[in-house]
């Protein structure tokens, strides 16, 4: 099992974040962002959690819940061109 879970992981991510940003609805958004953030570590990216797990995903998960790390949205429509 997750620990934490993909709500307390929201939750968390959501309450960081301003008033002004728009707020996660879907968890497919932190497995998303969790994913990515573990193919940097195996790629050799330094581990920034405070604790150090055996595996890159628990590694990448307790970084999104302590802050070291956050969501960013992507607006698609930026990158397509006239």
């Amino acid at each position: 099992m997750l620990h934490p879970s993909y709500t307390d992981l929201m939750t968390t991510i959501n309450d960081r974040m301003g008033s002004d940003e728009e707020k996660l609805k879907s968890r497919y958004s932190i497995v998303i962002a969790s994913a990515k953030r573990a193919r940097e570590i195996i790629g050799g990216d330094e581990i920034l959690s405070s604790k150090n797990f055996t595996k890159p995903l628990s590694n990448a998960v307790n970084e999104l819940y302590e802050g070291k790390i956050d969501i960013v949205s992507h607006d698609i429509d930026e990158d397509i061109e006239d």
